[in-house]
């Protein structure tokens, strides 16, 4: 038994404690409460045991898939697959289904935004403090001598920006989903047109000024062209419903200790 957590025990089969430590590095959890990516861990484990012992009992046999170049399943993974493929219903997924999606909110399938923008970079080391805040209140004070008018935007990315794109008064022209950092792109989002950020933002590159000239928001797409993905998505959450299902069916016929499937 570890000092803060109990065994974890699945139809009489233990969980080593060292197992549930090296899979706690692959769950999240707040920062000074380790206890809740352990419970998680528990949780994946004792799930995986609960499979692995239903493929078992089953006499369950599988043969290894490759998931990508150069990585293959483990011998536990094909059983569980073999077992979810064998076990789980899916229910059906209709035309009418897929419609009533789509239909629920056509607004929600858009083309790509585009977004028209340029910026004044100064550039700096995010990881050494000092430069940083040099640099952050340098594009402050660009900010602040803009004072939300963007006429004279070019002129001072010309004079002022670490970028390239100086030489066209910053201008970066369109940009689309995925075409810049995360962090530029939310600021796109934020802004409306002719908008300036009011705050710099911060990238791996420096701290940006942004200027939003013009957004295409994208034009809603007819039904026939997101119908497939539409369809993926549906089967998709089906698919985690019936396998949800199918484990808490295990769980509800199992002795179980030191772990719960209820959400952490």
């Amino acid at each position: 038994m570890n000092a803060l957590f109990p065994d974890v025990i699945v139809n009489g089969e233990t969980i080593a404690p060292a197992a549930i430590a090296a899979e706690a590095q692959n769950h999240s959890g707040p920062r000074g409460k380790p206890g809740i990516a352990w419970r998680k861990a528990a949780q994946a484990l004792t799930i995986r045991a609960l499979l692995l012992q239903e493929a078992a009992r089953r006499r369950l046999t599988a043969e290894a898939q490759e998931l990508a170049p150069g990585r293959v399943e483990t011998e536990e993974e094909a059983l569980i697959r073999a077992l979810l493929e064998e076990a789980v219903e899916m229910p059906e997924i209709t035309a009418d289904h897929v419609r009533a999606e789509w239909a629920r909110d056509p607004d929600r399938f858009r083309s790509a935004p585009l977004w028209d923008a340029s910026h004044i970079l100064i550039a700096c080391d995010p990881h050494d403090a000092a430069e940083s805040a040099a640099a952050k209140a340098r594009a402050e004070a660009l900010i602040a001598r803009l004072d939300g008018d963007a006429k004279g935007f070019a002129t001072l990315a010309a004079r002022e920006s670490d970028c390239g794109s100086k030489s066209a008064g910053g201008a970066l022209g369109q940009l689309g989903p995925g075409d810049s950092v995360p962090e530029f792109e939310a600021a796109l989002r934020a802004l409306k047109a002719e908008e300036i950020t009011p705050e710099p933002v911060q990238t791996r590159h420096g701290w940006h000024v942004i200027r939003l000239n013009a957004v295409a928001p994208g034009e809603v797409l007819p039904f026939e062209t997101v119908a497939p993905k539409i369809t993926q998505a549906l089967e998709k959450a089906a698919w985690a419903r019936a396998s949800r299902d199918f484990i808490a069916g295990l769980a509800a016929r199992s002795e179980i200790a030191g772990a719960t499937l209820d959400p952490i």
